[in-house]
């Protein structure tokens, strides 16, 4: 297969001289560089690249913010649906409020993904490092990623499905095939007999049927703590646990992090956050999870994996956490950030696909199973929004399906004019899925109209779940108080028997076992954003100071 083409855009001649010595002399050896200096040239060649099935990773145009610049990225995406859409502006531009405005505008109306500042003199390292997150993106999307883990299994569903939603949490590039198909019997020429489902690490070594440890441990991650006193445990590592870690060590705590999975929670399933302080050009949850766990680690965060906490108490000046291997770790102060999942729909029929067509979440390793099919996203929320527009790349038409009777209800304005911008994405508000199945894979849904109760058979090849929030805190003792769903009280929140029991004034992330804090989703009356998690663990932590030095 020829290599991806990189097509750069500019009818100024001399700007277009300096896109393509950037791109050639840092990625000829891996892509093919096309300059042309016409949309009418452009267009023509992107057709002829689409007929002759040819890989575009990357498209860069000129600046024509009202004109054909962003015209032909539009086109881009119905030629290649996965290839980046960049619009080049000057530097001067940068600051500029119509500028800022029309690319907003552009992104949110689908016709473009990003913007990039056309190069300086070489070498421009800020271009390059643009690039670079392009191109990674494009090759994520196509799952070319470096070190990918492959998964082969017999079926899509059961103990196959398992092993990829563990993947999904350890934030590890993954993909799937049946044993049965040709890319399943390529993996595994001359491997012998072996117990499926199959793990085909990048090394080339091969797991049968591992458990969750074991995957984390070929990973590289630890599992078992290191030593059995901390000054800070911090349960949960999602973006608020991730944040509480990287402050704490960072400020010289012995600091120690347990989950039941691996990095990043819930976030994992986000595959563009786009509203992130410092990313302007967006970030995937599992890539903002990966950075966030070395930084950790670097500052001298350690970290269990794949262990489940199954008691908290407090016994004297220490708490002690009690995992269920039976391991025993001690803190003079605990974290609870252990987050909430997806609230499962309770359709038996649909339960039985998990896996083959039915998802929690919208990981972006499944995605390319809806490819120029129908798939539907259940859910309101930000989540939800940026899993259609993903799955909208894919997907030859993408419904969300929303109980509210809006979108503004739940979902970031932003979000909601991207996704009401986008032709193969459709909208249904006040309705529900009630039923559906297929014989081994999803083929039909059956969705409910709130208003006159009327019931309506649909196709589908995917649904995506992501409503409701369950917190994890079912395993918390009766002295920390929760609501009536489950989300644990703290502070000011708490009620007055949890006071007087406390015997002091807590603290405002404090929980009703004193020295012990709560942050992120887990929390009652929490922000449900990322930003919002990650500023809440890192308050904590001046908060555990407090504790330690009382």
């Amino acid at each position: 297969m020829s290599a991806p083409l990189l097509v750069a855009v500019d009818d100024d001649a001399d700007l277009l001289r300096d896109v393509a010595r950037e791109l050639r002399n840092r990625y000829a050896h891996d892509y093919r560089v096309c300059c042309l200096g016409s949309t009418a040239e452009a267009l023509a060649s992107l057709r002829r690249f689409a007929a002759d099935g040819e890989q575009v990773a990357l498209v860069l145009a000129g600046d024509a913010l009202s004109g054909a610049g962003t015209e032909l990225l539009a086109e881009v995406r119905g030629l290649f649906p996965h290839a980046r859409r960049v619009l080049l502006i000057g530097w001067g531009r940068v600051g500029d409020s119509a500028t800022g405005d029309a690319i907003f505008e552009a992104i949110s109306a689908g016709r473009m993904d990003h913007y990039l500042v056309r190069p300086s003199a070489p070498p421009d390292e800020q271009f390059h490092q643009a690039v670079s997150g392009f191109l990674l993106a494009w090759a994520e999307a196509r799952r070319l990623t470096p070190h990918t883990i492959d998964v082969v299994g017999e079926s899509w569903s059961g103990r196959a499905y398992e092993l990829r939603e563990v993947l999904e949490r350890c934030a590890l590039p993954h993909r799937f095939c049946l044993a049965g198909s040709a890319e399943g019997r390529a993996l595994l020429a001359g491997a012998g007999t072996r117990r499926f489902p199959l793990l085909v690490m990048p090394d080339g070594t091969i797991l049968e049927d591992p458990s969750d440890a074991d995957i984390a441990r070929a990973a590289g991650t630890t599992v078992d703590p290191e030593r059995d006193r901390y000054d800070l445990v911090v349960i949960g590592c999602g973006p608020a646990g991730l944040s509480a870690a990287v402050y704490g060590a960072s400020e010289g705590l012995r600091t120690l992090v347990i989950d039941s999975g691996s990095v990043g929670g819930q976030a994992t399933t986000s595959s563009s956050i786009r509203n992130y302080l410092g990313f302007p050009r967006g970030v995937s949850g599992a890539e903002l999870a990966r950075r966030a766990y070395e930084q950790a680690w670097v500052f001298g965060a350690r970290f269990a994996f794949m262990q489940r906490v199954t008691s908290l108490a407090r016994e004297h000046d220490s708490l002690v956490v009690t995992m269920e291997t039976g391991g025993v770790v001690v803190a003079r102060a605990v974290v609870l950030a252990t987050g909430a999942s997806y609230r499962l729909l309770g359709v038996d029929p649909l339960e039985a696909l998990r896996g083959a067509g039915v998802f929690y979440g919208a990981a972006a390793s499944e995605a390319p199973l809806v490819a120029d099919e129908d798939a539907y996203v259940v859910g309101g929320a930000n989540s939800a929004g940026q899993a259609a527009l993903h799955l909208a790349r894919y997907a030859r038409r993408v419904t969300l399906v929303v109980r509210a009777a809006s979108l503004a209800a739940g979902m970031s304005d932003y979000l909601v004019r991207e996704v009401e911008a986008t032709p193969n994405v459709e909208v249904r508000t006040q309705t529900e899925v009630v039923d559906g199945g297929g014989d081994g894979w999803l083929d039909h849904l059956v969705l409910r109209d709130r208003r006159d109760g009327i019931e309506e058979t649909v196709g589908a090849h995917g649904l995506f779940l992501m409503i409701g929030a369950r917190p994890h805190t079912e395993w918390l003792p009766p002295t920390v108080e929760r609501d009536r769903t489950g989300f644990v009280r703290t502070g000011a929140d708490l009620s007055e028997d949890a006071l007087r029991a406390i015997g002091r004034p807590p603290l405002a992330l404090e929980t009703s076992l004193p020295g012990v804090l709560a942050v992120g989703d887990v929390r009652y009356g929490s922000v449900k954003r990322v930003a919002s998690a990650v500023g809440e663990g890192s308050i904590a932590i001046r908060l555990v100071h407090q504790l330690l030095a009382g």
